[in-house]
């Protein structure tokens, strides 16, 4: 099968180099790295042994891209808007659609951009990398793999054997993978971890470890999951509290952190807030559910991102002598 990435960055560039260095045949869509990788290749630094691509089918337009079999989708999913214009125009009608984004809600959305019978999978990343410069990936933690198919309403699909196939072949390339029968159930978990930590390493400016080493934040951490655990329960979700002890637990013995959105935030970027916070919260609210600590969190990241992207925005005027 042949591999196309778009966003060739701390999760696309990884998963996609990985999958490159077992054989297979990768394209990588790429935006300002280009001009580097094609003359560099790709770079990975990884707590599994370090490894470099020398050549890669680097792409600057996604019209270069040959017809493949399968789409990684690894954009931020604030990018989502430029999706139309930045997928390969035989996706319509060709290929998987695989999305390794974070939050909620983003397999509907790419489902509006292809016919009805495209298969669109969705992929949960359990990874601690990060882009540390053009076409160079510093992987420092975990790293496995979580695949299902999307349906409507993320009704439980069931293991296919194309879904084996592919999860064959990220094994080869050195990725634990697990196919879950229950893409939404299985969202919702990674929620547990995206709300609190992502969400708290921005307003608190810390790493994880800071974080797990206080216990008032701990606590704090665990009241947002346990939220995070009712909104799932309105959507019929039920996700049982020992994942949210084995994520705290795992959570505490992660080498130190900087988080994604932290990252962003720090690089003045937007942040994921729709996908993560804005969107789960919107789902539980039609159905009564209000968290107090999401929605509060929500609120303040909102407002942090507002005034990293738009500082001069409602900023007091200086009078002058």
């Amino acid at each position: 099968m042949r591999y196309a990435v778009i966003g060739t960055g701390a999760i696309g560039g990884f998963y996609g180099a990985k999958l490159q260095r077992s054989g297979l045949e990768v394209h990588f869509l790429l935006n300002k790295d280009y001009a580097h990788v094609k003359r560099h290749g790709l770079k990975v630094y990884s707590k599994d042994g370090d490894f470099c691509l020398p050549v890669i089918n680097a792409h600057a337009e996604p019209a270069t891209i040959p017809i493949c079999d399968v789409v990684l989708i690894a954009l931020k999913t604030t990018q989502n808007d430029r999706l139309k214009d930045l997928l390969p125009p035989w996706v319509v009608d060709q290929g998987i659609l695989l999305t390794l984004q974070n939050g909620l809600g983003v397999e509907p959305q790419l489902a509006q951009l292809v016919h009805p019978n495209r298969l669109i999978l969705g992929g949960l990343c359990f990874i601690c990398s990060h882009r540390s410069g053009p076409g160079t990936i510093h992987h420092q933690d975990y790293g496995s793999l979580t695949i299902g198919a999307y349906g409507d309403k993320y009704k439980p699909q069931g293991v296919t054997p194309l879904l084996e196939t592919m999860a064959n072949h990220w094994r080869r390339a050195g990725v634990d993978t697990v196919i879950t029968p229950d893409l939404g159930y299985a969202r919702w978990k990674k929620l547990l971890w995206n709300v609190p930590f992502n969400g708290l390493s921005v307003v608190l400016s810390a790493t994880t470890t800071e974080m797990m080493a206080n216990p008032q934040i701990r606590a704090l951490a665990r009241g947002l999951m346990e939220e995070v655990q009712q909104a799932a329960a309105s959507q019929g979700v039920v996700i049982p509290t020992a994942d949210l002890e084995q994520m705290l637990r795992s959570t505490m013995t992660m080498a130190p952190y900087v988080t994604s959105m932290k990252r962003d935030y720090d690089h003045k970027m937007p942040l994921e807030l729709d996908a993560i916070l804005g969107y789960p919260l919107a789902v539980a609210r039609r159905k009564g559910v209000a968290p107090p600590r999401m929605t509060m969190l929500h609120q303040l990241l909102q407002h942090l991102d507002q005034q990293n992207q738009h500082p001069d925005v409602g900023a007091p005027a200086v009078a002058s002598a």
